[in-house]
């Protein structure tokens, strides 16, 4: 193993790219000590060389340009955490991978949208990507599936890989907050992105799925096949009444490989509150995997952040510097399977949340409505009129969305309805 410097080029000064500068810069030794040899920073680059910065970064050469920044000849890493799926961060990429460089990046949406190819190029010219910090902040996901686990079939990896959005339904719990006004608070917190929609809408937690289900399954990224249901559409009341019958409402990504092919969804569901997904607070991330020889693990930790982010870097960065190249996606990138996204999820049981209005028979004409498309009744628990509707909440036996679609589809001809039903899948943990 070499004893040279392993040289970085940082393309992105940002809260990431200023995390990974101040460790390299504060734990020099310890580096040093457990790579085997020193790691130093060449280069870096950011859009604006005047911004003022947390770290002193003046003794690094300049490349106004990232791809300049990976084709340097005193740059052997490209750490890429500039973020975004195309422009600067593809070009940066690409001309890491020209110049036979390896790349640590934490950019999951470049990732989710192209990581076949990139992995595919990096992996012909005997280079790698490493993206352990793209997954789940500071939590070794990504090691914990590539290596940790590699003699394990894993069965499921299911958790809550967006901090925001945890922070948003464990606020609206604790503070009996409407969404609205919570999301608000997030947002003047800085803890939205500059599209709301890529926390809220799921998006940025299917880009992390897709990666995941990737390494867990051999599959090729196939982020087109993620089922994506954002929180926007949850209540205060869905929180209440979850509460009240043992449940959370989580933003969980489940992905696991079924006889109908692989099943990738994020979206809101129920979780026992008294699981660990159930009890998990704030802006916490967690992934549990499924083995069959290990069982379940749990991995808990900071989703987000300078710190955790940047900490997933540097793991990455000195796996490398000690010689490690694992395969992006944990076995070479021609050998994965073709994507075969799963046509339906998995039967489970469903949480409906109903506002009926004060008719004779009405909740008997939705429970025919659901007799009569398979779906059997477990639970159901009606509270006081508000008005002149009555909340209504249903917990179903397992049943398959297909089958509780048809019954939704037909409540409207009941002439019963005050208000369009909410569904959630209840998940097993």
């Amino acid at each position: 193993m070499p004893t040279s410097p392993l040289r970085l080029g940082i393309a992105g000064l940002g809260t990431v790219g200023a995390g990974v500068v101040d460790i390299v810069q504060r734990q020099g030794d310890l580096i040093a000590a457990r790579a085997g040899r020193p790691v130093t920073i060449s280069a870096v680059s950011a859009r604006d060389r005047t911004r003022n910065r947390p770290v002193d970064v003046s003794s690094y050469a300049w490349e106004d340009d990232p791809a300049a920044l990976a084709a340097r000849d005193d740059v052997d890493v490209l750490v890429e955490v500039m973020g975004g799926s195309d422009g600067p961060a593809m070009a940066a990429t690409e001309a890491a991978i020209a110049a036979g460089k390896d790349i640590v990046t934490a950019n999951k949406a470049l990732l989710a949208l192209h990581g076949q190819r990139l992995a595919l190029a990096a992996e012909a010219a005997g280079r790698t990507i490493r993206f352990e910090a793209a997954v789940a902040g500071g939590i070794p996901v990504i090691k914990a599936l590539s290596e940790g686990l590699a003699g394990n079939a894993i069965t499921r990896v299911m958790g809550v890989m967006n901090g925001t959005c945890n922070y948003i339904l464990t606020r609206m719990e604790n503070a009996g907050l409407p969404y609205d006004t919570v999301f608000e608070e997030a947002r003047s917190l800085g803890y939205l992105e500059a599209d709301p929609t890529l926390d809220v809408g799921g998006i940025d937690a299917g880009h992390k799925l897709a990666l995941l289900a990737a390494v867990a399954f051999g599959a090729r990224v196939d982020f087109a096949g993620v089922a994506i249901e954002g929180i926007e559409r949850i209540t205060i009341e869905d929180i209440r009444h979850a509460a009240d019958m043992g449940f959370r409402v989580k933003l969980l990504g489940v992905a696991q490989m079924t006889g109908r092919g692989l099943e990738c969804r994020m979206s809101p569901c129920l979780v026992p509150a008294d699981s660990p997904l159930g009890q998990l607070q704030g802006g916490t991330n967690m992934v549990v995997l499924e083995g069959d020889a290990v069982g379940q693990i749990v991995l808990r930790g900071a989703g987000a952040g300078a710190g955790p982010t940047a900490s997933a870097v540097m793991a990455d960065v000195i796996d490398l510097a000690r010689g490690i190249r694992v395969p992006t996606f944990g076995q070479p990138a021609a050998t994965l399977a073709a994507p075969r996204a799963a046509a339906s999820a998995a039967p489970a049981p469903h949480y409906l949340r109903m506002a009926l209005v004060d008719k004779p028979g009405a909740l008997a004409k939705i429970a025919a409505v659901l007799g009569d498309a398979g779906v059997s009744i477990d639970r159901m628990r009606q509270y006081a009129h508000q008005g002149s509707a009555a909340p209504v909440l249903i917990v179903t036996h397992r049943t398959t969305r297909a089958a509780l679609d048809e019954a939704i589809a037909a409540m409207p001809g009941t002439g019963v309805l005050a208000e369009p039903p909410v569904a959630l899948r209840i998940e097993t943990v």
